[in-house]
């Protein structure tokens, strides 16, 4: 009966990041948080090429609240997700067992081609932050951006 017990609990392990990783939510980020409509921010437009974006170095200061204008203007499906480095390693790792994954968090967008979307972010801790499109492969071709907060 015990090895019944634990065969189960087991697999209901096994598959719980599945479920839980479908619709995420991260209550804090590591980038700052997301932006209040009301208040000013500075508009920064962020194109999704084939495999990169334009531009891939942005510079902001801490407290500043930046509107991101994103526009996919690649073939394929591309996504704009802001975090860590160490944080976005881990969650592609994620991708590569669901690469169908859509996000629905604040700090992150996946965009069909000739599609665009905003992304209200206001930089609260000063650093080095990514973003990059965890869609399995797109990263490792170079899909890959920073943004430096002073």
């Amino acid at each position: 009966m015990k090895t019944i017990k634990l065969a189960l609990a087991l697999a209901a392990l096994s598959i719980a990041p599945a479920f839980a990783h479908e619709k995420h939510d991260h209550g804090t980020f590591s980038a700052g948080e997301p932006g209040n409509p009301d208040k000013p921010a500075r508009t920064i437009e962020v194109l999704l090429n084939e495999m990169d974006y334009a531009p891939a170095k942005i510079e902001v200061k801490r407290g500043e609240q930046i509107r991101f204008m994103l526009r996919n203007v690649g073939k394929e499906d591309h996504e704009f997700l802001l975090a860590t480095t160490k944080e976005n390693l881990a969650h592609g790792e994620v991708m590569k067992k669901h690469p169908h994954m859509e996000h629905d968090d604040p700090n992150g967008v996946r965009l069909a081609p000739s599609k665009t979307a905003e992304i209200l972010w206001k930089f609260t801790k000063a650093g080095t932050f990514e973003f990059s499109c965890l869609i399995p492969g797109h990263r490792d071709y170079g899909m890959v951006g920073h943004v430096t907060v002073k």
